[in-house]
């Protein structure tokens, strides 16, 4: 790219990740900061403020001369940390607005972590940076601000950048709206969108992220008796709270297939969409299948690469992500359970209407309950999908030109991710005419969400080199 110097940028970076981020990024993962959804006393706790306030005084230390750096607070909402760092030498006022996203809310700990390993201890392992938030999301502040920085000392050119770091996105981003909405003036008209909150299936490569998922969360109740009572005196006189749930989860799935029987949460897959799983899929194949850790013996669900990737992608799925009322099976007794909870986590497609998802589930679950039980539903969660604008001239030669000097020919490659950034919905809605770049350092084996979460380091200053320069672009773009 003419006017940027390649070898600078990945100097600056690799600097600012090993004196720099490494440090004060472990530090980010020694504080509880779990989502707004899973610690319903976040206000008391200070732990999202806390992980707010480390991230501020961070950014607000770094060499970018004119920018501000902030936390904005709306009464009773989560935190968001806002950098506005004004345009390089010689951009013109109108040379668009670049938003950098990311979070630093995170998932419960969770048990299970290796020997050594533990959710709030950060540890370094050749070039891995274990820990809740490394990688989901706590990276991507720093990794954003280093970009800034490194096309700066580079002689290249950015537009107006802002990060913006938001601590409810683990919860589905419940907050976010109000602050966009009470913001809007302020952020400006965004053209170029960057979220730091996805990956791909290898580090090789700069993988872009096309779609994402909605999702629909409820957790409900069956309830049969007021108290437990023993099996064997009232077994056959009441049903068992766990197979009425049963036959409720029988109107939602098909347990055989796995298919999901509600078709308020179905669309149509576009066609570009089609053929962009059918190509990832022949060019790598089994890719899929290979990705996660299955107990020898077992198979996915299909040996057909592009169906699991539609599968993963583009259609409706359930996961049963929690439960109560079954004790332990050592203190387990001959008792009729009086009730059973289970939380059921759905993924939407990209363009359905989650709010019509979550109405038809809720209908589903309390209309005609078997026997007359009581079902009691609470800590509904929805958000909706995202599915990518066609992408421009400029970016699709700028990412060429990333996939060159920064992945050693590596082509850039696109998929559909399962998972779910209810705000890229929020912005798409927002600014239609912004362009996205949804990327990031994860991979399959990152282990968001789970035991032994960690960043790849090397593979995380790579997708920070690669934002460097499609920054400059994107500037060189709107230059006029």
């Amino acid at each position: 790219m003419a006017g940027v110097d390649i070898t600078q940028i990945r100097s600056t970076v690799n600097r600012t990740w090993d004196s720099d981020i490494v440090p004060s990024l472990s530090e980010l993962v020694r504080i509880p900061a779990v989502s707004v959804l899973f610690d319903a006393g976040w206000a008391e706790s200070g732990y999202l403020d806390a992980a707010a306030e480390h991230v501020r005084a961070w950014l607000a230390a770094r060499d970018l001369p004119g920018a501000t750096v902030e936390i904005l607070r709306l009464p009773g909402l989560t935190p968001v940390v806002l950098m506005d760092v004004p345009p390089s030498d010689g951009m013109p006022a109108d040379g668009g607005t670049v938003l950098l996203y990311g979070h630093l809310d995170k998932q419960p700990p969770v048990g299970g972590w290796s020997e050594g390993l533990g959710p709030w201890t950060p540890v370094i392992r050749g070039d891995r940076l274990y820990g809740r938030g490394a990688v989901d999301d706590g990276y991507s502040g720093y990794a954003a601000s280093a970009a800034i920085e490194a096309v700066r000392a580079a002689g290249g050119k950015h537009a107006r950048c802002l990060v913006l770091l938001e601590t409810s996105e683990e919860s589905g981003s419940p907050d976010l709206p109000a602050y966009l909405e009470a913001y809007r003036e302020r952020l400006g008209d965004i053209s170029l969108v960057v979220c730091l909150d996805s990956g791909g299936q290898d580090y090789d490569r700069l993988w872009l992220t096309t779609s994402l998922r909605g999702m629909c969360t409820v957790t409900a109740t069956v309830t049969v008796l007021e108290t437990g009572q023993h099996s064997g005196v009232v077994s056959g006189v009441v049903p068992s709270s766990f197979r009425v749930f049963r036959q409720l989860l029988d109107r939602l799935e098909d347990s055989t297939t796995g298919e999901i029987l509600l078709p308020e949460l179905h669309t149509e897959i576009p066609v570009d969409r089609v053929d962009e799983m059918k190509s990832l899929a022949a060019l790598l194949p089994s890719s899929i299948a290979a990705a996660f850790p299955l107990v020898a013996g077992m198979s996915p669900v299909s040996d057909d690469n592009y169906e699991l990737m539609a599968n993963n992608a583009w259609r409706p799925t359930l996961s049963i992500i929690g439960g109560a009322g079954l004790p332990l099976p050592e203190d387990a007794g001959n008792v009729l359970r009086p009730f059973t909870t289970l939380t059921l986590s759905f993924r939407l497609p990209p363009t359905a209407d989650h709010d019509a998802a979550l109405a038809a589930i809720e209908r589903t679950l309390t209309t005609d309950v078997p026997y007359g039980a009581k079902v009691t539903l609470s800590r509904q969660e929805t958000g909706p999908g995202w599915n990518a604008p066609a992408t421009a001239p400029w970016l699709h030669t700028a990412l060429d030109s990333v996939s060159e000097t920064v992945f050693g020919g590596n082509q850039w490659l696109t998929l559909g991710l399962g998972g779910s950034i209810p705000f890229m919905g929020s912005l798409g809605e927002a600014y239609p005419n912004a362009q996205f770049v949804v990327t990031g350092a994860a991979g399959t084996d990152s282990n968001a969400h789970v035991p032994d979460e960690w960043l790849h380091i090397p593979h995380a200053k790579r997708v920070t080199e690669s934002v460097a320069l499609l920054l400059d672009a994107h500037a060189r773009e709107n230059q006029g």
